[in-house]
């Protein structure tokens, strides 16, 4: 099996499968059947499956440098702040028609909004993780909110998902910090940054991302690319540039969990309520837009590629053995005074 630099299994947290039984094993997970497509001879597939263990907290992604599990022309599609219909619904088709799966980096809310295209994702066999509850920039926050963001995500993802998901997150604006990073250790999360951004939240023209996702390969050779399933550009582009990879002799890797995410009852039982008073407001007024719009913290950027501030060297995550896993410890409840800490993100 192809494989980036040599390491040890440990060490790099992750344990390469077959695409049959990861596959399966990953479907389980997500309380889904395993996704039956035939590729045909013009269609990407996917060529092989990794299977992550999360157990030590492993990173992946430029900003870290700790795992290279991809040979030269390998690549991980991923897609951040879905869903959105309007253009979830196409990037699903486009790969669909190419029998190729993906990463889905869910919000929170957004997720709770349209937990039917939550369950789509699962259904067409792509894996989703999360990004946090409100897309909230984690380095600006305190400890204590920024944990509950992160908490709160998983378990508003997974209400929608009526499943376990896989324990796979990604920083908003790729703002990680150093606390942040041991928190996700502690609790057995894999991290992934990206190696090439699409930057389709910067134009509506399918053509511009096309042509800088192609740019960036002809750099890095391989890696994790990063889209936003809300953008009508990425929607545009995705059909032609997954045709120009297949033509380019690119391979899609897959990427699924070994053991799903442990969520919080505390976080639990907040997503629940939000889940319903979601269909209170959507039986009050069916013709609701399934539309959330999220806080931007000051001073965050868009998520950035290589020329985002240089990432710190990181001491490479502990490939101790496995441990059994465990439910996370309860954390205080996150509520500033007089504040409800799972009202106050609500804007429908």
């Amino acid at each position: 099996m192809a494989s980036g630099k040599a390491c040890a299994l440990a060490a790099c947290a992750l344990l390469a499968a077959t695409m049959s039984s990861a596959g399966a094993e990953e479907a389980a997970i997500q309380g889904q059947r395993p996704f039956a497509c035939t590729p045909g001879p013009n269609a990407l597939g996917v060529a092989r499956v990794v299977q992550i263990d999360t157990d030590a907290g492993p990173r992946f992604g430029f900003q870290y440098k700790e795992q290279d599990f991809l040979a030269d022309g390998e690549v991980v599609l991923t897609f951040d702040d879905g869903p959105l219909r309007a253009y979830t619904r196409p990037v699903l088709d486009a790969l669909a028609a190419h029998c190729t799966r993906a990463t889905f980096f869910l919000v929170g809310r957004m997720a709770v909004a349209d937990p039917d295209m939550v369950k789509e994702y699962a259904r067409r066999g792509h894996t989703i993780g999360t990004h946090t509850w409100s897309h909230a920039n984690l380095s600006a926050l305190s400890p204590q909110r920024a944990q509950a963001e992160l908490e709160l995500g998983f378990s508003a993802v997974q209400e929608a998902l009526g499943k376990p998901l896989a324990p796979f997150f990604r920083f908003p604006y790729l703002r990680d910090s150093k606390g942040m990073i041991a928190y996700a250790q502690e609790r057995r999360i894999g991290v992934f940054s990206i190696d090439v951004d699409s930057k389709d939240f910067r134009t509506r023209d399918g053509g511009t991302v096309h042509r800088r996702v192609m740019e960036g390969l002809a750099r890095t050779k391989k890696g994790i690319i990063l889209f936003h399933d809300i953008q009508p550009s990425t929607a545009h582009a995705l059909p032609g540039l997954l045709s120009e990879l297949k033509a380019r002799g690119y391979r899609v890797v897959h990427l699924v969990p070994k053991a799903p995410a442990v969520t919080v009852a505390e976080f639990d039982a907040q997503a629940r309520q939000a889940m319903e008073r979601r269909r209170a407001t959507a039986a009050a007024n069916p013709l609701a837009r399934r539309a959330v719009t999220w806080p931007v913290t000051e001073g965050a950027g868009a998520e950035l590629g290589a020329e985002a501030q240089p990432a710190a060297d990181k001491a490479q995550a502990d490939g101790a053995a496995r441990k059994t896993r465990r439910p996370p410890r309860p954390l205080a409840r996150v509520r500033a005074k007089g504040e409800d800490w799972g009202g106050s993100l609500w804007s429908w």
